[in-house]
C-alpha cells in the first residue's frame, strides 16, 4: 500500500468517528422532528408522514399558552439578568473594593448547587416573605439561575478589552456615559448576546426551579410537559417542540450574521 493511501485511510477515521458523535448527540432531535409527522396518534409506532397535526396546532392548542408564558417569562428575565450582568462586570472590571474577591468567589454558588436546593430554598423564601406564587416569583427566581451565567460569559469579553479605547474617547472630549454607549457597550456587544442567548435557552429549558415556585396558573411548557410524561404525550408536543427547532435552526445563522457585521465594524 502506497504512502499516500496510508494517510488517505487515516484521514478518513476521524470524519467517521466525528459523524458518529454528531449522529449520537442529533439522533434524539431527528427523533422528535419526525415523529411530529407522524399519522400514528399514540406515537408508539411510525405509521407514515402527515401534515395533520401541524395544522391542528397552528389553528389553536391549548400547549401555546404554555409556550407563550415560558417565552415571555425567558425574555424578561433575559433582559433583568443581562442589564445586572453587564452592569455588574463592567463595575467588577473597572473599580477595586475590599470585598471584590469574596463577591467573585459567591458568583459561582448558584453554578455548583443543585436546581433542586435553589428551588427549595426559593419557595421557602418567597413564602417566607409572603409573596403569592406566580409570575412574579418566576421572574426573581429564573433572574437567580441566569444572573451568573450572563456575569461569567460577558468576563471571558472583558478579560481582552482595552482600557486605551475608553480613555482615548474621553481625551476627545466624550463624558462617561457618552463613552460607555458608543465605545465600551459595542465592544462588549457579542459576549452580552452570548450571555442572552445562554440566558434564554436555560430559562425555557428550566423544568424543576419552575416547579417549586410557580402558581397553579403559571404552568410553564417544559412543567407542563413533564406533568404529561405519567400518561399519554400528546403529538402536539412533538409538533410545537419541533417549531422551536427550526425556530432556533433559523436564528443560528442570523446571529452569526450580526456577529460577522460586527467582526468588520470592529476588527480585533
Amino acid at each position: 500500500m502506497s504512502e499516500r493511501s496510508k494517510i488517505h485511510r487515516q484521514g478518513v477515521w476521524p470524519i467517521v468517528f466525528m459523524l458518529l458523535v454528531y449522529l449520537f448527540l442529533y439522533m434524539p432531535i431527528l427523533v422528535v422532528v419526525v415523529y411530529s409527522f407522524n399519522r400514528n396518534a399514540s406515537n408508539m409506532t411510525f405509521q407514515g408522514f402527515t401534515l395533520r397535526w401541524y395544522s391542528e396546532v397552528l389553528h389553536g392548542s391549548n400547549l401555546w399558552a404554555n409556550l407563550f408564558l415560558s417565552l415571555k417569562l425567558a425574555l424578561v428575565a433575559t433582559i433583568i439578568s443581562v442589564v445586572l450582568g453587564t452592569l455588574a462586570t463592567i463595575g467588577t472590571y473597572r473599580y477595586e473594593f475590599r470585598l471584590k474577591k469574596y463577591l467573585n468567589a459567591m458568583l459561582y454558588i448558584p453554578l455548583v448547587i443543585p436546581e433542586l436546593v435553589i428551588g427549595l430554598a426559593s419557595l421557602a423564601a418567597f413564602s417566607r416573605m409572603g409573596m403569592k406564587m406566580g409570575f412574579g416569583t418566576l421572574v426573581f427566581a429564573h433572574v437567580t439561575f441566569c444572573l451568573p451565567f450572563v456575569i461569567i460569559t460577558l468576563r471571558a469579553r472583558i478579560a481582552d478589552f482595552d482600557r486605551s479605547l475608553e480613555e482615548a474617547a474621553m481625551d476627545l472630549g466624550a463624558n462617561e456615559w457618552r463613552t460607555l454607549r458608543r465605545v465600551t457597550l459595542p465592544i462588549l456587544a457579542p459576549g452580552i448576546l452570548a450571555g442572552a442567548f445562554m440566558s434564554i435557552t436555560l430559562s425555557i429549558d428550566d423544568v424543576i426551579i419552575s416547579y417549586f415556585v410557580s402558581g397553579a396558573d403559571q404552568l410553564t411548557f417544559p412543567i407542563k410537559i413533564y406533568g404529561m410524561v405519567r400518561g399519554k404525550i400528546s403529538t402536539q408536543v412533538y409538533v410545537i417542540s419541533s417549531i422551536l427547532i427550526f425556530a432556533v435552526v433559523l436564528i443560528w445563522p442570523a446571529g452569526m450574521v450580526i456577529r460577522a457585521g460586527h467582526r468588520r465594524r470592529h476588527p480585533e
